[in-house]
Formats: structure tokens, sequence, C-alpha cells
């Protein structure tokens, strides 16, 4: 098993546990905390894109078929492009509390 398929199974489990209750729950609240499950995906989301450019550097040696870069690549490219849609809506979110009136 190659690291960039362990990181894609890896991703996709972690993206169906998101939806239960394993991520931890603040004091005094009903489900799991925010701040905790943007922790977790970013955290998830380095751990993919160091993968994913340890599978491209042992691809330009020839320790790795191109295959896996191809699919190290891949995961690292959606896994890009989440974080900064992510991104994206985060600053939208904030732009318009500032607009809100006090």
């Amino acid at each position: 098993m190659s690291v960039a398929a362990n990181g894609v199974r890896g991703a996709y489990r972690n993206a169906q546990d998101l939806s239960t209750a394993a991520l931890p729950v603040a004091e005094g609240s009903d489900g799991p905390s925010f701040a905790a499950m943007v922790r977790n995906a970013a955290q998830d989301a380095v751990t993919t894109i160091r993968e994913g450019d340890k599978a491209a550097q042992l691809g330009l040696t020839g320790e790795m078929g191109t295959q896996q870069v191809v699919e190290a690549t891949l995961a690292l490219e959606s896994t890009v492009k989440t974080v900064v849609a992510m991104r994206d809506k985060f600053v939208e979110a904030y732009q318009e509390v500032l607009r809100m009136p006090i």
C-alpha cells in the first residue's frame, strides 16, 4: 500500500467520521466544538499535503511508481481546493460580520 493510497483512504475515513460524535464536545453544548472540527480538518489537510509532497519527491527519485504519485497529487489538489474554498467562506463570513450594524 502506498503513501498516496493511505492518504486518500484516511481522508475519506475522516470525512465519514465528521458526522459522528467522535470530536470533542465543548462543555455546556449539545454537539462537537466548531473550533475542534476546524482544527481537526486543518490537521488532516496539512497531513495530506505533506504526504503528497513526499510522494512527489519519491516519484522524482524513482522510489515510488507513477500511479501512486498521481494519486497523491490528486489528493493534494483536492485538499488544496477544499482549503481555499473554506478560507474564502471564512473571509466572506468575517466581512459580513464587519458590515453588521452595532
